[in-house]
């Protein structure tokens, strides 16, 4: 190995509420704990049959997604920051 693996810092954890289908994928809503609205366009490059489309479908909606993101020094300490000021009553 190189080192240690880089660390990522998750951003959103949103529970799957409607999977919508798009012309070339899935529109996916969902609310995160800190109770806003989140939405995820899926995209893909080639056409999906009918079978294909409603199986992801089906598995997209019963599904939760965690976004994170490979953070650098600076935005550990910034995200750590927001995060105790939206903790604080």
């Amino acid at each position: 190995m190189d080192g240690p693996a880089p660390k990522y810092e998750p951003l959103a954890e949103i529970e799957v509420d409607q999977v919508k289908p798009e012309r070339q994928g899935f529109m996916l809503t969902g609310q995160g704990p800190d109770l806003a609205e989140y939405q995820l366009d899926l995209r893909f490059e080639m056409p999906l049959d009918p079978r294909t489309r409603t199986v992801l479908g089906e598995l997209l909606s019963h599904s939760d997604l965690i976004i994170s993101r490979r953070a650098g020094p600076r935005t550990l300490v910034a995200l750590r920051n927001r995060r105790e000021r939206a903790h604080k009553p």
